[in-house]
């Protein structure tokens, strides 16, 4: 058992703990797509969520239409305060494209919608994803107890450890070298705020509703990394807490194809950089890919002495073979695409919620 501390608080589950949490006073923000309908790990999350109480939990779908009538029955048979926000809902669409903030979906708009309506109406905001097997009741009270301890930003961390092998694969090949390269090369609070992360990529976070209303989020999978550094500005390290979640089991990626960890690479590496030039880093992109594979390399002899040491499965060269592909992913970030924050957004989330609300009434009206 270790207790050590990271230049952000870092809160251990030294007995399994289910803290006291302000449940009551909190939304809880599940992204989904279609394919999660009636899926045993989905079941197993929003069962869970029906013992934990929060004040509501609202399921930010993306799916297409003809899905829609069945996925809010199914979200009908659960013992919780359930709202279901259909993220591209023709109606929610057409007022995003209106309001100029068209070309681009994913998890990271679905989320910042579901943001905008949570806050609205809860003191605090949950996020997690709806595919852990091995979700549990102390989950959300453990995002959120720091919160009442007056830390304004919470970020989950777990082992992701499976069938005798790690996984974390992004994490542990691509986020934790990048930034440990970025240290090394420049002297930056915002990189030790990022490197302080023991899972940094994890989808379990929670925030005051003051902050979910100040993110500008990244629209798909960047979205956990644009977080951190928002909650940089706004929490900072006194305000931050990261919190044991146990061990974690949840879907795989395969690396290469459209949905894979190398075009996943791309836009997480896209909103760090994004991040660190905001806070006045000016990496040197010529140098940096090297300097990364040289990290990496570190960090692959150091989970190879770890998998030994834990008698796990360890295939150093395909690891190696991934910190190639992803090193393609380290580049200059393009053009900022970030959703504004709500503070600042050109619709209402009240009326995101109605035009939602009423496209789920009539598809599902004309089943």
């Amino acid at each position: 058992m270790e207790y050590v501390q990271e230049r952000v608080a870092t809160l251990h589950a030294f007995d399994d703990p289910t803290p006291a949490a302000p449940t009551d006073r909190s939304a809880v923000v599940v992204p989904m797509t279609d394919r999660e309908y009636a899926g045993l790990a989905a079941e197993r999350v929003l069962s869970t969520l029906s013992a934990v109480s929060p004040r509501r939990v609202i399921v930010a779908l993306r799916a297409p239409a003809d899905r829609v009538p069945e996925f809010a029955e199914w979200l009908s048979t659960f013992d919780a305060p359930i709202d279901l926000l259909w993220c591209n809902a023709p109606s929610v669409e057409a007022m995003l494209d209106d309001a100029g903030l068209e070309n681009g979906f994913g998890k990271g708009r679905d989320v910042w919608l579901a943001l905008g309506v949570a806050a609205e109406s809860a003191a605090y905001v949950a996020v997690h994803d709806a595919d852990a097997t091995t979700y549990a009741p102390s989950h959300v009270p453990r995002l959120l107890a720091p919160l009442s301890e007056g830390y304004e930003f919470t970020k989950g961390y777990y082992a992701r450890v499976e069938n005798g092998r790690l996984y974390g694969r992004l994490f542990r090949l691509f986020y934790a070298p990048l930034v440990r390269a970025l240290a090394d090369a420049h002297d930056a609070d915002v990189l030790d705020y990022l490197g302080a992360f023991r899972y940094a990529l994890a989808g379990e976070f929670a925030m005051t509703a003051d902050l979910a209303r100040s993110l500008r989020a990244q629209r798909a999978w960047g979205l956990e990394v644009g977080t951190l550094g928002d909650a940089f500005d706004h929490a900072g390290f006194s305000g931050t807490a990261q919190v044991d979640l146990g061990r974690h089991e949840h879907d795989h990626r395969a690396v290469s194809g459209p949905t894979g960890l190398a075009e996943m690479s791309r836009q997480v590496g896209a909103a760090l950089f994004r991040v660190v030039e905001d806070h006045g880093v000016s990496p040197d992109y010529d140098a940096l890919p090297e300097r990364y594979r040289e990290a990496a390399e570190g960090f692959v002899r150091q989970y190879a002495a770890d998998a030994s040491f834990n008698d796990l499965s360890y295939d150093a060269a395909a690891e190696r073979e991934q910190v190639a592909d992803y090193a393609d992913a380290v580049g200059p970030p393009g053009e900022d695409d970030r959703l504004p924050a709500w503070t600042d957004a050109p619709v209402d989330p009240e009326a995101v919620r109605r035009a939602s609300a009423e496209a789920v009434d009539r598809v599902t009206a004309d089943r």
